[in-house]
């Protein structure tokens, strides 16, 4: 069955950076769009960021835009979410997505879904 795990979660410093990996298994990884979301208590999930199947399309999310990267490896399988500058807005649990349809994965809906990695920021 197909599997997302994502990898790189922790504690960082405002200001300062992290980056984040998600290992998919269980799909012809090169044909799906992957995407990153992430969600706080109470609020729904948000995009974070889109690439599509070659990388070359990617979709930012206004809070994220100059910040975070999100790039692949279709080699290995693996997408990975670069961030930078986080700031105290940008504690919560990401999570790693995977859809046939780029457009629909900009999304929240009926992707794929791994169980997600947290990130938290202190000030």
């Amino acid at each position: 069955q197909v599997q997302l795990v994502e990898s790189g979660g922790g504690l960082v410093h405002a200001g300062g950076s992290l980056r984040l990996s998600c290992a998919a298994s269980g799909l012809t990884f090169r044909n799906f769009a992957m995407g990153w979301f992430r969600q706080v208590p109470g609020k729904e999930r948000e995009s974070v960021a889109t690439i599509n199947w070659s990388g070359s399309t990617t979709y930012y999310g206004d809070s994220v835009k100059g910040r975070f990267t999100i790039s692949r490896d279709n080699d290995k399988r693996t997408v990975y979410l670069q961030m930078s500058s986080l700031e105290p807005e940008d504690p919560a649990i990401y999570y790693c997505a995977a859809s046939l349809d780029y457009r629909k994965l900009i999304k929240n809906g009926n992707h794929y879904w791994g169980k997600g990695t947290l990130v938290t920021v202190s000030s």
